[in-house]
């Protein structure tokens, strides 16, 4: 039971909900979830299972895909319809040109205040605890990055985008930052992860859906999906028997490589690597014992 779990999460259920009930169906694996998905927000929700836990940080590195609708001319405290939406009065109405005119700034590497119903943590408490309470809630901005930015269609009030962006982005708060740039303010009033990676909805299993645990293992992807941002390199048995022993091996490794993915030669991967404090590659996740 390892493997890595590609689920279309419906509306309405927290990404917690999820996996709770993948959890109860392979007990005693572990599961959990790359990327959180607010309950608004469906969509790709990779569950990594069993070893897969151990790699859930490689997940959350790749670049995720979303289709986005934003009503403009109104304001929301959670910055979506979850809140209390506000009609502004007499906003201006953009049009698609002035629209696609803000988008370039919203390009590359850029700055993002998170909205204050989030789950980040301020002082240990979480943001949206205190934002419920009535407190005010001061985040600082952090760098996100945001690859592309493409107009679906518009019809005002109605804007829908795709996005494709990297880990840490709020969707909510970049329409939220559009909307300004032009004049005016939006709340999100859908979100789909439509990708993360290589996991794509299309391909995804509904959660709703009769599953046991004979249905998730046979959706259970290979982990080895979850190390392909990174360079690979091919291992033989010698070296897979090194790494089981918690040796440093010397395989053949691009220069300017941090990070490595050794994989058998059937394509199953056997650990990440990094370099070793005195030379060589050492693992810092290690599944070489399943090869022997």
């Amino acid at each position: 039971m390892h493997g890595i779990l590609n689920i279309n999460k419906p509306a309405g259920k927290t990404s917690r909900d999820v996996v709770n009930i993948i959890q109860r169906l392979v007990r005693p694996a572990k599961t959990g979830h790359a990327g959180t998905l607010d309950p608004l927000a469906t969509g790709v929700l990779v569950c990594p299972v069993g070893h897969g836990t151990k790699l859930i940080e490689y997940v959350q590195r790749m670049p995720k895909t979303y289709e986005a609708c934003f009503l403009l001319g109104r304001h929301s405290d959670t910055e979506d319809i979850e809140g209390e939406v506000q009609l502004l009065a007499d906003p201006p109405q953009p049009t698609l040109d002035e629209i696609e005119a803000v988008l370039p700034s919203y390009l590359g590497a850029i700055q993002q205040v998170p909205p204050a119903y989030s789950a980040l943590k301020v002082a240990g408490q979480r943001a949206y605890d205190l934002a419920r309470q009535g407190k005010e809630v001061e985040l600082a901005s952090r760098l996100i990055e945001v690859y592309s930015i493409e107009i679906l269609a518009y019809d005002y009030p109605e804007l829908r985008m795709r996005i494709e962006c990297g880990s840490g982005t709020y969707i909510r708060s970049l329409g939220r930052d559009i909307a300004r740039d032009l004049g005016t303010e939006a709340v999100m009033s859908e979100l789909v992860r439509t990708a993360i990676g290589c996991f794509r909805i299309e391909d995804a299993i509904h959660p709703d859906d009769q599953l046991s645990r004979g249905t998730i293992v046979a959706a259970l992807q290979p982990t080895s999906l979850a190390a392909t941002q990174l360079p690979q390199v091919t291992v033989d048995h010698e070296e897979i028997v090194r790494l089981a022993q918690g040796k440093v091996i010397e395989p053949a490794v691009p220069d300017s490589a941090e990070e490595v993915a050794a994989m058998t030669t059937a394509g199953e991967l056997v650990a990440v690597l990094v370099p070793g404090k005195e030379g060589g590659w050492r693992t810092t996740r290690n599944f070489a014992n399943d090869y022997l």
